[in-house]
């Protein structure tokens, strides 16, 4: 696997993927990754305030000082040699440290372990976890087709087969691709796995479906909108539970719409806390365009059975031929997308989550009404919050919630600020359709 073939030398490229959820890194000799992962590779501080835009964020708090490290995880490591290209797509996913190997309090892997380990530690809860990925292929132009339709499926077939092909072949466990609503947009799942499993495979699904986009000559885009009246690229964090035996959590019969008593304070952890965490999982500027009513986005604080409106989605179980919901049962975050770091979005989750379990919450209202059809009063009862509609609003709801900025160095919010900042002010001066443009190219 390693053996230099046609004088190319093979490469792994060790990665940490930042908070403009963009993944980068070194390459290394793919013989010397064992050695390598002794003592890692060099990293600065500074590369966390790495905007979009291939410029760091000016002012920030680190400077030219500094050093650190990224790991290796020689676990996280995924390789294929089915996208196309003359070498094999090699990847292997570390965590940032310090430069005596403790842990450093921005790295966005580590930030997810330290929230998983809580709520195993805390409540005795695994979570297993799944990213659910909306893109559009740009450039490909197919013949018009039937949304969701065989032929729209077939008109992408060599792409989508490789597509599966590949992720199949580096240990992602694609389970369908899907042609969406939108022109020449997909929709691609994989199978559920541990919280840090989950954001890996989330980063590797980008990076191979753009790279075998590329190899055709096309752009596979993630972003949030691609147009402001386009049909948008949501990322949905599907998540359950297993004790430690491997015992599902998540269901319970009798519990309503079968959420189980954790469940249901895990969810009501979310919906407290998430115009505070929306800035985490919608980070950028177009994210606001998508995150409306009737959008099939999210737009309030809610929580449905089935429901594809709502924030907090209880997803179907499938009981033919007697099949046990137990397993099968999860539920779904819709406030996300690309522009997030797949890491720091599900820490998001899981931190607002334990808020929930640790207070004992009660189980917010099920409600399966359209909230913009009811009035002011019920929304209230129902503790319906519309959630920030745009990026300095959400700033502004992740700032003013404590419990929320509890959870980060304060370093780390210093640095969260700064990207977002040069964001906006370098796309101040554009109109949402040239925002759009902007965002289909770099994500």
């Amino acid at each position: 696997m390693s053996t230099p073939t046609n004088g190319l030398e093979p490469l792994i490229g060790v990665t940490t993927t930042d908070l403009a959820a963009i993944t980068r890194g070194r390459f290394v000799a793919a013989k010397n990754l064992e050695r390598i992962a002794k003592h890692g590779i060099g990293w600065l501080q500074a590369n966390i305030c790495l905007t979009p835009f291939n410029s760091i964020a000016n002012p920030n708090p680190w400077g030219a000082r500094g050093d650190l490290r990224i790991l290796p995880d020689l676990k996280a490591r995924y390789r294929t040699e089915h996208t196309g290209r003359a070498t094999a797509f090699d990847i292997v996913f570390g965590n940032i440290v310090d430069l005596d190997g403790s842990p450093w309090n921005c790295c966005p892997r580590t930030l997810l372990k330290n929230a998983l380990n809580r709520l195993r530690n805390e409540h005795g809860i695994n979570l297993l976890a799944s990213f659910e990925q909306e893109f559009q292929l740009v450039g490909a132009d197919f013949p018009p087709a039937h949304v969701m339709s065989y032929g729209a499926l077939r008109n992408a077939d060599e792409y989508a087969s490789r597509l599966m092909g590949s992720l199949a072949d580096a240990r992602v466990d694609p389970e369908v691709v899907i042609a969406e609503f939108g022109a020449d947009q997909f929709e691609v799942t994989c199978g559920p796995s541990d919280g840090i499993t989950a954001a890996d495979r989330c980063v590797v699904i980008r990076e191979i479906a753009r790279e075998i986009a590329k190899t055709s000559g096309w752009h596979a885009s993630f972003a949030p909108k691609t147009a402001p009246d386009g049909v948008g690229n949501g990322v949905h964090i599907h998540f359950s539970f297993r004790d430690a035996n491997g015992k599902p959590l998540t269901y319970s019969a009798d519990g309503p719409a079968g959420l189980s008593p954790q469940s249901q304070a895990f969810c009501a952890g979310i919906l407290k806390h998430l115009p505070g965490i929306t800035a985490l999982t919608a980070p950028s500027l177009s994210s606001y365009y998508r995150l409306k009513p009737h959008a099939w986005s999210a737009s309030y604080t809610w929580l449905a059975n089935q429901h594809r409106e709502a924030t907090l989605r209880i997803c179907p179980v499938v009981t033919i031929g007697g099949a046990d919901p137990s397993p099968q049962f999860n539920i779904e975050y819709r406030a996300a997308d690309a522009t997030a770091n797949p890491y720091l979005a599900l820490a998001a989750v899981v931190l607002a989550g334990l808020e929930g379990l640790n207070a004992k919450l009660p189980c917010p209202p099920l409600v399966n009404d359209d909230p913009t059809e009811m009035s002011d009063q019920r929304r209230a009862e129902l503790g319906l919050v519309r959630l920030p509609e745009s990026l300095p609003a959400a700033l502004k709801a992740f700032d003013d919630d404590k419990v929320v900025q509890s959870w980060f160095d304060p370093l780390f919010i210093e640095s969260f600020h700064c990207v977002r900042k040069a964001e906006l002010a370098t796309l101040a001066s554009l109109s949402p359709a040239e925002v759009c443009e902007r965002y289909r190219t770099l994500y």
